[in-house]
């Protein structure tokens, strides 16, 4: 059958048809929907794990047991999983594991846009990189063969355009390889100082045999047009390059991007007059063509930084097919900005207010809740990445003492927190800071679509599953002082951040409350406003819900957006709302 699907749709197909038996992933932008796909396979068994390391380590285990497995993450998620992932480049694997990986140029939905190709380089694990939907299917089936036959984890790239662009796919049947017996093998999977020196020289030579794979294996093609300009390229640059020049040029597409493929690279530079590079983000493929000692044009004509698009292609290079693309355009000049915002009844936005309020100073964390970084709250003094927020309290009251103890606060999600927040409540009740950490507990993932985690009860089929206990985990991890606060109440969540920040030893506040979105929340009616009681003090626009406006100088409630918080109504001294 012929489908169109998105690319991570497709990955997940590619999973179905290779058989695989097991995927653990942590969701995480644009990879998400590729666990929420396979899970629809019954023959898969599917999970979201606190994390990636954990996702990665849960998939090595399957394959060692003889099984194809599977883990899902974002390019970030790699950080938290290079751990295991480096060793077992050295261990190998016994039935086949792919570890997918989804870069963010532009970062759309990310704190950064770094490029994974150097994982694969650094690890020395072959890396392949589909270019739309049917190769998303093609080359996951292709990662299998090659991690068993070669004795490797592989991880396959997408970026954001391949991973929620649609293409048409051709679907097959699926073929479960018989199990593969799990045979003791401590000087293969007991990487100890002398079991892994001996299995490093393993790693060198699997890395060279992977390298005449390249060549020959069909991951890497040629597409032979005009001699007078020839494009290497990758992932999505090679739709745009194709798009923008047809057969105006000569095309090595890349697919198998490490190892790279030597001799078909000289060759292609042989046939044509110009060499250039295409490829979103690090010069890593123009890089290796100038190690070879060829004249190439990579980053001297094309950024380092953001999406690339067809236009850009023919802006930069000059000439190319007269067609017309939304892709690069300007922008239509005069619209309004549209800047990302908490929902409506967001229960995060009541926290921020009264952290802003209070002139606190906010460590913040990975999740829709950075929004809080946004104005009017303006209520977030740092990010990095997923935890960081707990273990930055600490090191910055450690470091300022009881000029920071009172007015500075930690807030991370329910999701994030299990994720790597735990370590980090682990180390401020070990080594004793007076830090306050307030767990945003919405009973949801809920930056990346509503995915279930271990503090939900439920889980990625929204079966009932283990539940982790907030409460009670902070307790018996050392902090004394845990309160439950529902954010909806300003006087409530007031009362308990003054109190916390004021007693001299570590505490947790849970601010409790499901996000608004979530399909069982009953929403109250919406509000109205009371023109005449209305004084126009703006004092409700202060904690910047969409649902609120102002309009002849008098507050204006949307009630197709508002969901009856009542947090507006507990800002005006006029009873007007």
């Amino acid at each position: 059958m012929k489908e169109l699907m998105l690319g991570n749709k497709a990955l997940a197909r590619g999973l179905y048809e290779a058989g695989v038996c097991l995927a653990s992933s942590y969701p995480g932008t644009p990879s998400t929907e590729t666990t929420e796909e396979a899970v629809k396979y019954g023959e898969i068994y599917c999970e979201w794990a606190p994390n990636e390391k954990v996702a990665l380590e849960v998939a090595f285990g399957a394959s060692l047991a003889g099984k194809r497995s599977f883990c899902a993450m974002k390019h970030v998620g790699l950080n938290v999983a290079a751990d295991p992932m480096f060793t077992i480049s050295y261990t190998g694997v016994n039935a086949g594991m792919v570890i997918n990986v989804a870069d963010d140029p532009g970062m759309h939905s990310s704190q950064n846009e770094q490029d994974s190709r150097h994982y694969a380089i650094a690890a020395k694990i072959p890396m392949l990189e589909p270019s739309d939907s049917a190769e998303a299917l093609l080359f996951t089936k292709k990662a299998y063969e090659i991690s068993e036959e070669y004795d490797t984890p592989v991880l396959i790239k997408m970026c954001t355009r391949v991973a929620h662009s649609q293409s048409l796919v051709e679907t097959g049947e699926r073929i479960t390889p018989p199990a593969r017996p799990y045979k003791k093998d401590a000087g293969k999977y007991v990487m100890a100082p002398a079991n892994a020196r001996r299995r490093h020289p393993f790693v060198e030579e699997r890395t060279a045999r992977l390298a005449a794979f390249a060549e020959s294996g069909g991951l890497n093609r040629i597409e032979m047009g005009g001699t007078k300009l020839g494009i290497i390229t990758d992932s999505t640059c090679y739709q745009y390059a194709k798009e923008a020049f047809g057969q105006e040029a000569s095309i090595l597409k890349i697919g198998m991007c490490f190892p790279l493929p030597e001799k078909m690279i000289r060759d292609f530079a042989s046939k044509v007059e110009r060499l250039v590079v295409i490829e979103e983000l690090d010069p890593i493929i123009e890089g290796f063509c100038k190690s070879l000692g060829l004249t190439v044009e990579g980053k001297s004509l094309f950024p380092a930084v953001g999406e690339f698009s067809q236009n850009m292609l023919r802006d930069k290079l000059g000439g190319g097919l007269n067609v017309k693309s939304s892709a690069g355009c300007t922008p239509i000049e005069g619209l309004p900005v549209r800047p990302p915002v908490m929902c409506a009844g967001c229960p995060h936005r009541g926290l921020f207010y009264t952290l802003g309020k209070n002139k606190c100073t906010v460590m913040g964390d990975i999740g829709c809740y950075t929004l809080g970084a946004s104005a009017p709250l303006n209520s977030i003094d740092a990010v990095e990445c997923m935890g960081a927020s707990v273990s930055s309290i600490h090191g910055f009251n450690k470091a300022l003492g009881e000029e920071s103890e009172s007015k500075t606060v930690a807030v991370i999600g329910d999701s994030t927190f299990v994720h790597s927040g735990m370590t980090g409540l682990a180390n401020i009740a070990y080594n004793q800071s007076n830090s306050t950490v307030i767990i945003v507990d919405n009973s949801i993932t809920g930056m990346t679509g509503h995915q279930q985690n271990p503090t939900t009860g439920y889980n990625i089929k929204g079966d009932p599953a283990g539940k982790i206990n907030l409460e009670a985990l902070c307790k018996a991890m050392g902090i004394q002082r845990v309160r439950v606060v529902d954010p909806y109440n300003l006087a409530e969540t007031d009362k308990a951040v003054k109190e916390e920040l004021a007693a001299k030893e570590p505490s947790v506040i849970i601010s409790r409350r499901p996000c608004a979105l979530l399909k069982y929340v009953k929403h109250k009616e919406p509000l109205k406003v009371d023109a005449d009681k209305c004084r126009g003090c703006k004092s409700c626009m202060k904690i910047g819900c969409p649902a609120l406006s102002f309009k002849d100088k008098k507050a204006v409630i949307d009630p197709t957006q508002c969901v009856g918080c009542g947090v507006c109504s507990q800002l005006c001294g006029f009873g007007a709302l």
